[in-house]
């Protein structure tokens, strides 16, 4: 148990803005292995050899099939009302060339790697629906599932549907993409 799983210390918690998290950065004062959410920065969880294989997977997958009209790209920033998540992989739309002077604030597709955050993760699905990310994926290999969510409104995900290991899960918005988790496994 830490400090913040308990709701009186929760409520105590400083807020801090996107802009305050922007120029602290800028400042120096926060490092790259943090990110903000719902107000709080985060120490991001150091990245295993299976989460980073899986993550190399799976790009190599969403880039033979993302249109020209859309970029993958690891780890970028999304900046969101009170909130910048850097999610494992995200299909984003336009062009690189978009996002020169700021961090896009939507996505396609949103894709985690859940291995020993699975709560912080799960909690990132309202963050992204807020955000208008169209489907979220939140992939939990240990688990042997993962979830899809679709349909963003502003207060969450209207479909979740869990898929086990040996389903597949096919995107509803980058046509083609299609995932068997147990065939990533081997």
């Amino acid at each position: 148990m830490t400090v913040l799983d308990t709701p009186e210390e929760r409520q105590t918690v400083f807020p801090v803005s996107v802009e305050f998290y922007h120029e602290a950065g800028r400042l120096g004062l926060i490092g790259e292995d943090v990110e903000l959410l719902e107000g709080v920065i985060f120490k991001k969880m150091p990245k295993s050899p299976l989460h980073q294989t899986l993550i190399r997977i799976l790009q190599k997958m969403l880039q033979e099939i993302v249109p020209h009209s859309c970029f993958i790209d690891r780890e970028c920033p999304i900046t969101c009302r009170d909130s910048e998540p850097e999610p494992d992989l995200a299909v984003f739309q336009g062009d690189l060339s978009d996002y020169q002077v700021r961090h896009p604030t939507t996505a396609e597709l949103v894709i985690e790697i859940s291995i020993n955050t699975r709560q912080r993760d799960r909690s990132k699905a309202s963050i992204y629906a807020g955000a208008g990310v169209k489907e979220y994926w939140l992939v939990e290999p240990e688990v042997g599932t993962i979830t899809r969510y679709t349909e963003p409104t502003s207060s969450g995900y209207k479909e979740m549907h869990t898929f086990a290991a040996t389903q597949e899960v096919v995107s509803a918005v980058i046509p083609g993409f299609r995932v068997i988790l147990s065939d990533l496994m081997k």
